[in-house]
């Protein structure tokens, strides 16, 4: 059996918050682990030597939450494009959603899921799987069954469940299996079909508004059962200032929850809708800037344990209908690592604090052996330019999904090479 290479990564500046590593130094890379940092090991010959010299050295990205589309929905995306573009944008793991048809609430899917994303190599893909059968909120799941295949969580990701007694045993069920809830917060009854934030611009644009509210009293409401039954539950895209608030007080309450909130809302607002732009169509809404501001306030005073991309692929014709017709979501993987420097730039996140967010934060989510270069460990990391000016356009970015509001944006940092188990997986030639 061929032997693994020896891979040196020399003179880069690695960043790993996990070890409290900031420093420019060397890795080594053997077996598909990491063999060592600064000094080679004892007899070490490279097969492989990349100068990372003033390049970022990064644990690989942790994502919590793609929609990878396959099985049953092809035409947007396939678990290969996807993890693709995920090796394109440094990440190496990612957690994807069970929204795919049929839905994942069974251990087949579950397989069908890794056998696929094994045959693409390009990225280690973890399953959530669904909360309810069908994710249609009446029964719950089998959810041993689906811990037992492998799932690190679940969820009802956006669907209704039927009433709070419902959710209150999928709860129960999911503590005594340990396993963590992947909650999006939003009251449906609320929300009423709405498709932006309700505001001054919706009421401008005479489109049907999602008030702040039907996020902030789902989370009052979850929060109750969570004190009550204690399960570790993980809240997802928070798009508010209130529910960041309330989550802060819960976490500093003792409860075993944690949260996230997606890129794009820490930078976009309903006021960047003025054009009835389908691209800008999500769910959570994008809410005001003080929102905004409340959500990059949260990042820095421990709310959020990480940031997620969202990430969504559409076909280009479901963003073509008129606004409140179009589908919510964004392509987003590969703008992650950019708008995360970007953050760093305008001094809202140190740089550190801002790689934590998207390695270890969501690494201890999803509970996986990822997020970190300790000595050991797998070798998953990626290289990164983070002088690098580029546009994102439909030819820059690797995804199926084209759909994202930074069409045409410049932003500045791109991935170079992404290495999988001490593998080279990627490299980027332009």
């Amino acid at each position: 059996m061929e032997r693994p290479l020896n891979l040196e990564i020399l003179n880069g500046h690695l960043v790993d918050p996990k070890n409290e590593i900031d420093q420019v130094t060397n890795i080594f890379i053997a077996d598909g682990k990491v063999a060592a940092i600064a000094k080679p090991p004892d007899a070490w010959q490279a097969d492989q030597t990349i100068d990372a010299a003033n390049k970022l050295v990064l644990p690989g990205l942790v994502e919590l939450s793609a929609s990878l589309r396959e099985p049953g929905q092809e035409h947007k995306a396939t678990i290969q494009s996807e993890t693709l573009a995920a090796a394109a944008a440094g990440i190496t793991s990612l957690a994807c959603l069970p929204t795919t048809d049929p839905v994942v609430d069974s251990p087949a899917q579950i397989e069908l899921i890794e056998q696929l994303s094994q045959n693409s190599g390009h990225c280690h893909v973890y399953v959530i799987g669904a909360l309810t059968a069908g994710l249609q909120g009446e029964s719950l799941s089998e959810m041993a069954a689906l811990k037992a295949a492998g799932c690190v969580g679940v969820s009802n990701v956006m669907r209704p469940i039927k009433n709070s007694l419902v959710l209150r045993h999928a709860m129960e069920y999911a503590a005594s299996q340990d396993l963590t809830i992947f909650t999006y917060a939003m009251d449906r009854d609320l929300a009423n079909n709405g498709c932006i934030h309700e505001g001054l611009t919706s009421s401008r644009l005479g489109l049907p508004g999602i008030p702040a509210a039907a996020e902030t009293a789902a989370v009052a409401f979850q929060l109750a059962l969570i004190e009550e039954l204690n399960v570790r539950t993980h809240f997802c895209r928070i798009s508010t200032r209130r529910a960041a608030k309330m989550i802060a007080r819960a976490r500093y309450d003792k409860l075993p929850i944690t949260a996230d909130t997606s890129i794009l809302h820490l930078f976009l607002t309903d006021q960047d809708l003025q054009d009835f732009d389908g691209l800008c169509n999500n769910l959570p809404p994008y809410r005001t800037r003080d929102d905004r501001e409340g959500l990059r306030e949260g990042l820095q005073n421990g709310t959020f344990s990480a940031i997620c991309s969202d990430h969504q692929p559409h076909e280009i014709e479901a963003k073509l209908a008129p606004f409140q017709s179009t589908e919510p979501g964004s392509s987003t993987l590969e703008t992650l690592l950019p708008l995360i420097l970007e953050l760093v730039h305008k001094n809202i996140l140190s740089l550190c604090e801002g790689i934590r967010l998207v390695t270890q934060g969501p690494a201890e989510i999803l509970g996986i052996p990822a997020g970190n270069l300790h000595v050991g460990e797998r070798a998953d990391l990626c290289i990164v330019d983070s002088k690098l000016d580029w546009t994102v356009s439909s030819e820059t970015i690797l995804s199926r999904g084209k759909n994202t509001p930074l069409l045409g944006d410049q932003l500045t940092g791109r991935v170079t090479h992404t290495i999988l188990d001490g593998k080279l997986i990627f490299k980027n030639h332009s």
